[in-house]
């Protein structure tokens, strides 16, 4: 890769980058792996125009620069019944609670039938870690969605099949093995929130530490399924805690690709924590749009070796959706037919087909649409 240099100046964040800045920087934009203490000084000092700058340098090596991939797929939530309690979650319900709920077929097949109807690929399937469902009903749920429907299932958070894992009383691999062969195409990155002790521990403690979620992670990679690595900030970690994050990812990352079997996260996303509708409200400040940039920009410079970044409108808004493309994002995720745990904390933000193209276009880029493991769309 090669760009322009840099500017040199007083490492006011907001300014022109400092000197130290300006080499990293331009280390980075050379192609050079940066390192943990060189992010962090990114985070503390760089400025945006700056980050931006080498940010589309990975984006643009990784990708054809002049397109913006999205996919039309829908959030799907077969249960909201939920024994792991995170405190930042306004979406489930408590076991033998009267408004909790499991889809039924018929509710699952009409929305199969909306999404394909509309050129939809898949679902991205997720539910809550709900103490009542046995083994096999994962399994059914797989098949009747894919095999009997025709919908890629893009399915399960690593906590939900740790949970699975304990069901049906066999290793993670196993598990894994019996999801792919039912009919599971690929595992979504949820509950990653922010890979630290600290944090997990305060947020969502039944969840575990970051090691459960790592775990689930390689034992997927190794097993040959294509994942995505995620971050939810803005919950009281330290910059130096989101650091520690793409760490862990990125030496994940490496590990998968060193097994060279088709298995690895395929992109990466970072979203903002919605504290609407849960005990954070209003005890935590709400992370700002410039930080957004920052956190992603930097995340792309960090995660050299994850091919795609997604752009997080659904919290963002359209506005700073279309502004993360000129900040390292090459795909703009989903249509979000349908959204569920991101509105429950008031958040709602929607488009459709068209708008989706325009907002793409509207930034400089010529859209595609992607099936969930960034292959092209088969149009009906």
């Amino acid at each position: 890769m090669c760009l322009q240099a840099l500017p040199q100046g007083d490492g006011v964040p907001g300014q022109v980058s400092g000197r130290l800045t300006a080499e990293i920087l331009q280390r980075s934009i050379a192609g050079e792996r940066i390192h943990e203490a060189e992010a962090l000084h990114l985070f503390e000092m760089a400025a945006l125009p700056d980050l931006s700058l080498a940010a589309m340098a990975w984006r643009n090596w990784h990708n054809d620069p002049s397109k913006v991939s999205y996919v039309v797929d829908r959030n799907v939530n077969y249960t909201d019944i939920c024994n792991v309690y995170c405190t930042f979650c306004a979406f489930y319900h408590r076991p033998g609670d009267s408004r909790g709920y499991v889809l039924t077929r018929e509710q699952l097949q009409q929305k199969a039938e909306e999404t394909l109807a509309l050129g939809g690929s898949g679902f991205l399937l997720q539910g809550g870690v709900n103490p009542d469902l046995p083994w096999d009903y994962y399994l059914n749920l797989i098949r009747f969605l894919h095999h009997d429907l025709g919908i890629w299932v893009h399915g399960f958070s690593p906590v939900e099949i740790q949970m699975m894992a304990k069901l049906s009383g066999q290793s993670l691999l196993k598990t894994l093995g019996d999801l792919r062969d039912a009919g599971l195409g690929s595992i979504p990155g949820g509950g990653a929130e922010i890979l630290v002790e600290r944090i997990r521990t305060r947020i969502a403690p039944l969840k575990g530490g970051p090691d459960r979620w790592l775990e689930v992670m390689d034992a997927a990679h190794e097993v040959g399924f294509r994942t995505t690595g995620t971050m939810m900030y803005g919950i009281g970690e330290t910059l130096a805690e989101r650091v520690e994050h793409f760490r862990v990812l990125r030496e994940q990352q490496d590990r998968a690709n060193a097994r060279n079997n088709g298995g690895g996260h395929t992109a990466f996303a970072a979203w903002p924590f919605q504290s609407g509708n849960t005990v954070w409200a209003g005890k935590i400040p709400k992370p700002t749009d410039v930080e957004y940039l920052r956190t992603i920009s930097i995340a792309r410079i960090y995660l050299d070796n994850f091919t795609h970044m997604q752009s997080s409108w659904v919290t963002m808004g359209r506005k700073i959706g279309q502004l993360a493309l000129h900040y390292g994002c090459d795909d703009m995720g989903s249509l979000m037919l349908e959204e569920n745990v991101v509105s429950a904390t008031g958040t709602c933000y929607s488009v459709n087909r068209d708008e989706m193209n325009r907002m793409i276009r509207g930034a400089g880029f010529e859209p595609w649409q992607r099936d969930n493991v960034y292959g092209l769309a088969e149009m009906g």
